[in-house]
């Protein structure tokens, strides 16, 4: 009874393949306590000391010469703008100037014909009134000066002023002589024989252009030029005839 319940050793081939045997641990579970040192640096990294960031300024951006210039050019213009007028205020509070007026009293013919060869012979006097009204301010008329008249824009005869000095509130009367010479107005001609027919009315235009200078006190401005334009309705340019001036007005404009 005895010798059956003896136990035999197993003896075992250790070269034999051994069957696989489950790992321990998941492959995914650390191998230690510490874990993987490869797994762990890659899960957290290494404390690294950070720097605060200081951001410096952005450099001011340099204005190029040429802007520069330009400010100084504008600020210089504006400053003489205000300048010229401060002072042109104060001149006309002192003078208080006021435009001269200038209106035709009278047109005489001397000199109407046509030719064989259709050129227009026109010689006028006309009477020209120029009134300064200022009390301050007086004016030279220098040389140079043109005057002019025509007819449905066709110059039939033209002249100048004479140089003369107008003081203060002062009205000059002036005869100036014209004489002009139209080529092929035949057809011009014609046309203010029957104007005057049918209206009674002819229509011309004369035109000043006249070089100044303006006398403030005592002192001479610089030359500017006097623009007059006056419109006149005679009833005739017969030299028979007494020419009537019908209606007659004027525009005055100053040019530098």
């Amino acid at each position: 009874m005895a010798d059956q319940q003896r136990i035999h050793p197993v003896t075992q081939d250790v070269e034999a393949p051994q069957p696989p045997t489950a790992p321990l641990m998941p492959r995914n579970a650390s191998k230690s306590d510490k874990g993987d040192p490869a797994v762990e640096e890659n899960r957290y990294p290494p404390f690294q000391r950070t720097l605060p960031v200081i951001h410096s300024k952005p450099p001011k951006k340099r204005r190029s010469c040429f802007c520069r210039c330009l400010c100084w050019t504008l600020s210089l213009i504006l400053l003489i703008i205000v300048i010229v007028g401060i002072i042109a205020g104060i001149l006309y509070l002192v003078f208080r100037p006021k435009l001269p007026k200038y209106s035709i009293d009278g047109l005489q013919i001397t000199e109407f014909n046509l030719s064989t060869d259709s050129s227009l012979s026109a010689a006028f006097d006309v009477r020209i009134t120029a009134e300064n009204p200022n009390k301050k301010i007086g004016i030279y008329y220098e040389g140079g000066s043109h005057i002019g008249v025509l007819y449905l824009g066709t110059k039939l005869c033209e002249g100048s002023l004479p140089k003369f000095y107008q003081g203060h509130r002062n009205i000059t009367v002036l005869n100036v002589p014209l004489q002009g010479q139209t080529q092929d107005a035949y057809g011009l001609f014609t046309s203010l024989q029957q104007q005057q027919q049918e209206n009674g009315v002819i229509p011309l235009n004369l035109r000043v252009k006249q070089p100044v200078r303006v006398k403030l006190g005592k002192l001479k401005l610089m030359k500017v030029k006097f623009l007059v334009k006056c419109k006149l309705d005679v009833d005739s340019l017969s030299t028979a005839n007494d020419i009537r001036i019908r209606n007659s007005s004027c525009k005055f404009r100053l040019r530098l």
